[in-house]
């Protein structure tokens, strides 16, 4: 099968559409298949790609305006030309907005089947960064996803939000997560040490510093009794998040062998977003055997299993968050509990499995377009 996959983000970029674009790829080359990246050019230019596993074609960029770590396609022809000479038999659009339209067309003209995965929700986004627009954002989210042959959803709150709002052919097509990078036995006392020297527990968050993560709401963690909070990652939030959240150790951006050491060292995972379709960072804490803490809304009421791998808490009440930290940091058994079903709950979870279950969506998309052109 020879499969285009259109992505608004991808590696050195780090994020979530840039991972699962990237696992993509990989499981294709390793079924045997011919996937093609295009991406946004980088920061650095058109350069070789050295971690991807295909070829990459990069259309030209511009940072959008306030977060210069995003990338913003610029209109290009590259997309249909790389299509084409790919010789598609169809196209994947990695949450397609500006950048996934423009495959999205291309497909359509060329009479090309697509699949659409939905990774990110526009509407919040609209919310936090305009107070308003949302409205807007989902005519946009509706009209490209209506275009194409199926649209996959990575949660069931995912999945509600899409139908509610008319997009059609709509089905779930849930994360993978790397099980032998993300493990408990990589539990680092000496990180440990350098990170809480008077043998604080530590709580720890891990993504972009941005105001739609409301990475704010740790603050009541920072004030409790015997607790380290640590940060990893980096975005436009991190010098507003310094002041908010004193005694916090900000570690910046950390990626591959050195991210699973620091996750399996924490004590508690908490993550604050409420506008998540999946949460990658949960299902890596898990796989890390860590309990979560996070809020009851989008990807994570499927990833956390409430009172059993961790606790789920109203989206945006600080002290709600502060008090469920300190429920796990009072018991280190039902932290052990916690983490050990953590653990066992994603160990299926593999990116070969959801892989798999991807091309079989392929599948079904190419049997479906045979049988009406038979018709």
């Amino acid at each position: 099968m020879r499969v285009v996959i259109v992505t608004e983000s991808f590696p050195p970029d780090v994020n979530g559409v840039a991972h699962c674009a990237l696992q993509t790829a990989r499981h294709l080359v390793d079924r045997g298949h011919a996937p093609l990246v295009v991406a946004p050019a980088t920061a650095a230019g058109t350069g070789p790609d050295a971690l991807a596993p295909c070829p990459v074609v990069r259309v030209p960029s511009l940072p959008l305006p306030g977060y210069p770590q995003v990338r913003v396609a610029l209109p290009s022809r590259r997309v249909a030309a790389a299509i084409t000479e790919h010789r598609a038999d169809i196209v994947h659009l990695a949450s397609p907005f500006i950048l996934g339209v423009r495959g999205m067309a291309a497909a359509a003209r060329l009479g090309i089947p697509a699949v659409a995965i939905y990774q990110t929700d526009l509407a919040g986004y609209a919310r936090t960064y305009m107070g308003a627009g949302e409205a807007a954002a989902w005519r946009r989210i509706r009209s490209v996803h209506a275009a194409a042959d199926r649209t996959l959803a990575p949660s069931s709150a995912a999945l509600h939000d899409l139908e509610a709002h008319g997009v059609p052919r709509v089905q779930l097509w849930p994360r993978g997560v790397d099980t032998v990078r993300f493990r408990p036995d990589l539990r680092d006392e000496a990180i440990r040490r350098e990170l809480a020297p008077n043998g604080e527990l530590i709580v720890g968050y891990v993504g972009r510093l941005a105001p739609e993560k409301h990475v704010e709401l740790l603050a009541g963690a920072c004030g409790l009794d015997g607790v380290r909070v640590v940060v990893v990652g980096d975005g436009p939030s991190e010098t507003t998040l310094r002041a908010a959240l004193p005694g916090a150790a900000f570690l910046g951006r950390r990626t591959g062998d050195e991210l699973a050491r620091i996750f399996a060292s924490l004590d508690v995972f908490v993550h604050t977003g409420p506008f998540e379709t999946f949460c990658q960072t949960v299902q890596e804490a898990m796989a890390s055997g860590v309990p979560v803490v996070a809020p009851a809304a989008g990807g994570p009421l499927d990833l956390v299993a409430q009172g059993r791998t961790g606790l789920l808490v109203p989206p945006g009440d600080a002290a709600a968050f502060r008090d469920a930290v300190w429920s796990l940091v009072a018991d280190p058994a039902l932290r052990a509990a916690y983490g050990a079903a953590a653990r066992t709950l994603v160990e299926g979870r593999t990116w070969a499995a959801v892989g798999d279950q991807l091309i079989g969506h392929y599948a079904d998309v190419l049997a479906a377009r045979r049988t009406v052109v038979a018709a």
